[in-house]
């Protein structure tokens, strides 16, 4: 979102956890990696959205204890400009959706490699980030 002050984030703060982040989830059958970025946006943080360019892709892995084994993960991000819905309609899988300016979002943001996709989105914007 673009207010007079700049470009906003809607980062999430996933239910149960302390973390703020950016919204993502799996691809459901039949769905492009575009469409699953705007369906999982809406979920997550009550946002609709049009993709407007990828931003690139993470790749990590995590311990599953309800799978005993390590899990490998690749999300694909966007670029996305809102146009409608609420914050407060976010879904029961998160506790908390804010807009947020794209300072703001680096200082809040738990993983490094978001903060990154924040910084390509910044880039591709033209939002200066450094004072």
């Amino acid at each position: 979102m673009r207010t007079d002050a700049g470009a906003q984030v809607c980062l999430i703060r996933p239910a149960g956890r302390r973390v703020w982040g950016l919204p993502k989830g799996g691809v459901e059958t039949g769905e492009t990696l575009a469409q699953t970025a705007v369906r999982e946006v809406a979920e997550e943080t009550g946002i609709n959205g049009v993709v407007d360019d990828a931003l690139g892709a993470i790749d990590y892995s995590f311990y599953s204890r309800e799978q005993n084994s390590r899990i490998h993960k690749t999300v694909h991000y966007y670029l996305m400009h809102a146009t409608g819905g609420d914050t407060a309609d976010h879904d029961h899988e998160v506790s908390e959706a804010r807009w947020v300016s794209l300072r703001e979002a680096l200082r809040l943001m738990t993983y490094p490699n978001e903060r990154e996709i924040v910084r390509r989105a910044a880039a591709a914007l033209g939002e200066a980030l450094e004072p």
